[in-house]
C-alpha cells in the first residue's frame, strides 16, 4: 500500500570496476543499466528523446562494493582524460535506465565523469516492473535513505580511484533523486554543490525516510539550485516557497551554503520537465535548466 506522500508522487508522475563473484552474483542487479527504457515509464515520446552519441567517451557498467554488497553503476566520461570534475546523476522513479544513462552522457561531453548507481538494487530490478503503483510498494518504498546515502559515498569512492577529482564533486537528480540530491546536500560533506530537479521537499517521517529536505534545510552543507515547475501536480509551489523560507533563515544564522542555495520555477512547466522521453517533457524549460545546472557547477567550484 502507498503512503500518502508516495500517492503524491505517483499522481505527479502520470500525464575500479571489477568481478562479481558467488555471493555478489546472486546479490547484486542483473540488469544492463541505461539499456532501454523502464516499462513503468511507457508511453516513450521517441520523436522528442534525446540520444547524446558516445562518441569521445568511455561509458559502460561497473559495481562498487558497498559493506558487501555490489552497487551497479553505469557511467560515462571522456575518454582518456583524469583529474575530472565528478557529477553523481541520482535516477528518476524508474532506475538507471535510457534517460538516466543518456543524462550521463551530456555531463561527460560537458567534462565530467558521470555516475550513476543503482540504489534500488538491494530491494529490488526496476526493470521487471509494469505498474508505477507497483514498483513504488514494493521497490521504492523500501528504500531506505540511509542505504542510499551509503551507495552515494561509495560513487564518490570509485570516482576517486578511476580519474576523478574528488575536490571537485557535485550531485544532481530527477524527482525521486531530486529529494535525493538535498538529503546528500545536507548529510554528506563530498560534494561542493548539488542540483536538484523537482525534488519532493516535505513528508511525513518514517523510519526509513525520517527527513526531508524541510526538515535538513538548517543542515545544508553545499548550495543547492532547486529547478522546479509551476503545474507540477505533486510538489506545490506552497513547498517550494516553505523550503525557500527555511534556507533563507539558516542563511541569516551563518550557514554559507543555504544562503547560496536559489530556485528556478519554470511557471509553465508540469512534473518531469526535463524527462524528453515523456510527454511531460518541456524542450525550452529542460534546455534552459541544464544549462543553468552546468552554469551552477561551474560557479560552485565543481567543474
Amino acid at each position: 500500500m502507498l503512503n500518502p506522500d508516495q500517492t503524491k508522487e505517483f499522481d505527479a508522475l502520470l500525464p575500479g570496476q571489477s568481478t562479481l563473484n558467488g555471493a555478489n552474483r546472486r546479490t547484486a542487479l542483473k540488469v544492463a543499466l541505461g539499456v532501454g527504457y523502464a516499462a513503468t515509464a511507457m508511453p516513450i515520446m521517441a520523436q522528442t528523446a534525446i540520444q547524446t552519441s558516445s562518441e569521445g567517451l568511455a561509458t559502460g557498467e561497473a559495481i562498487y562494493d558497498v559493506s558487501g554488497f555490489s552497487v551497479p553503476f553505469f557511467y560515462a566520461m571522456p575518454a582518456g582524460k583524469k583529474n575530472l570534475p565528478v557529477v553523481l546523476v541520482v535516477q528518476e522513479i524508474f532506475g538507471v535506465h535510457e534517460y538516466i544513462a543518456d543524462t550521463c552522457r551530456r555531463f561527460a561531453k560537458a567534462g565530467y565523469l558521470a555516475i550513476a548507481p543503482e540504489l534500488y538494487a538491494r530491494q529490488g530490478d526496476p526493470t521487471k516492473y509494469g505498474e508505477t503503483a507497483k514498483l513504488i510498494a514494493e521497490v521504492v518504498s523500501k528504500v531506505p535513505d540511509e542505504q542510499v546515502m551509503g551507495d552515494l559515498d561509495g560513487a564518490v569512492k570509485w570516482a576517486g580511484e578511476n580519474g576523478g577529482d574528488l575536490k571537485k564533486v557535485g550531485i544532481t537528480g530527477f524527482c525521486w533523486g531530486g529529494r535525493i540530491t538535498w538529503l546528500y546536500a545536507a548529510q554528506s560533506k563530498n560534494i561542493k554543490a548539488g542540483v536538484a530537479w523537482y525534488g519532493r521537499l516535505v513528508g511525513t517521517a518514517s523510519a526509513l525516510t525520517p527527513k526531508h529536505p524541510l526538515d535538513l534545510a538548517a543542515s545544508v552543507k553545499a548550495p543547492v539550485l532547486g529547478l522546479y515547475g509551476g503545474q507540477d501536480g505533486g510538489i506545490p509551489l506552497t513547498t517550494v516557497n516553505q523550503m525557500k523560507d527555511a534556507l533563507a533563515e539558516a542563511g541569516s544564522k551563518g550557514n554559507a551554503a543555504a544562503k547560496a542555495s536559489s530556485f528556478v520555477v519554470y511557471k509553465d512547466a508540469p512534473h518531469a520537465f526535463h524527462a524528453d522521453y515523456r510527454p511531460s517533457y518541456r524542450k525550452e524549460a529542460a534546455a534552459d535548466a541544464f544549462a543553468k545546472a552546468l552554469a551552477w557547477f561551474k560557479g560552485h567550484g565543481v567543474a
